[in-house]
């Protein structure tokens, strides 16, 4: 497995990895709902691509940001939201972002296929996309929305989010 000393300061850590279109963010909204009302404390990491921007052109954070500021945070009694620019295109590693986020029970990391942690690979076959387990590493458990013939990996039904949350917390235990 990647070096990820980060990784540590959590509880449960894994990944929701698959093609576009599969269902990934779905399910992620699904999953913290579901950990969230058990009463853990859920964090989440999400790989974009490109060059992004969550915020609304014209707002303060924006216009700070847009204006050369190469941090910016936007703070209240309710959300903080850190803005970081990165003018060389050198990316933050998972390791960084896992060591950037408060201590959580659960951390849920949508994406980062190619990097070496425990996750879950959403697969559909009518997407007919290959498996991500034969490729990238860090997969040990596989939802899927339909049963498939000679996969190696214990089988989630896509379908059933409450049975896919109770998997996570007996595989990858508290």
């Amino acid at each position: 497995m990647t070096a990820l000393p980060n990784i540590n300061r959590h509880g449960v850590v894994f990944g929701l990895a698959g093609f576009s279109g599969a269902g990934k963010t779905t399910l992620a909204e699904i999953l913290i709902a579901n950990f969230t009302a058990r009463g853990m404390n859920v964090a989440s990491i999400k790989h974009a691509h490109h060059d992004f921007d969550p915020d609304q052109p014209g707002k303060d954070s924006w216009r700070h940001r847009k204006a050369g500021a190469r941090e910016m945070i936007i703070s209240s009694a309710r959300r903080r939201v850190k803005f970081t620019e990165v003018a060389d295109g050198n990316e933050a590693d998972l390791n960084t972002l896992l060591g950037e986020i408060s201590p959580a029970d659960l951390v849920l990391i949508e994406g980062y296929k190619k990097i070496d942690f425990p996750k879950v690979e959403i697969y559909r076959a009518s997407l007919g996309h290959p498996f991500i387990h034969q490729t990238f590493p860090g997969v040990e458990l596989i939802a899927t929305d339909s049963p498939l013939e000679n996969c190696p990996l214990p089988q989630l039904d896509l379908n059933n989010p409450d049975a896919i949350a109770e998997a996570i917390l007996n595989h990858w235990g508290r």
